[in-house]
């Protein structure tokens, strides 16, 4: 009966750890005039390639190729790394991804000085083709 007792509290803290990471993660909204900050670059598939060079030489290590949130240096990061594939930030507006591209959040640098607005504009833009290119393999 105690090893029974010891596991469900064991599995009982790990999910609490778990929701916190997660809430972590989620609660980082964007202010709200970040949702009217319209992307120059919207169907721009020159922009898109161009911010596909700039995702591999600044993102990958922490977001990892598809955009998962599993890049080699993410895994330890707390809280991880955004899953750009999930719902949660594919519901969120251009203008809100671009303004976490430029504020950052701990552990996640700010861009705003190492990128121009264009180039992270650009990111948007890749950061959405991730999501599309995993939408179509899906329902395929």
């Amino acid at each position: 009966m105690k090893a029974e007792f010891k596991f469900f509290v064991i599995l009982a803290l790990l999910i609490m750890s778990g929701i916190k990471s997660t809430a972590q993660e989620i609660s980082w909204g964007a202010p709200e005039y970040s949702n009217s900050l319209k992307n120059p670059f919207v169907g721009n598939l020159k922009a898109t390639e161009e911010g596909k060079e700039i995702f591999n030489q600044m993102c990958v290590l922490c977001h990892g190729l598809k955009g998962q949130g599993n890049g080699e240096a993410g895994r330890t990061l707390q809280p991880h790394p955004a899953n750009f594939l999930a719902l949660n930030v594919k519901n969120q507006t251009d203008g809100a991804i671009f303004w976490k591209i430029t504020s950052g959040k701990a552990p996640m640098a700010t861009y705003f000085e190492l990128l121009t607005d264009d180039q992270r504009w650009k990111l948007v833009n890749y950061i959405r083709e991730l999501e599309k290119n995993n939408f179509e393999l899906v329902s395929k």
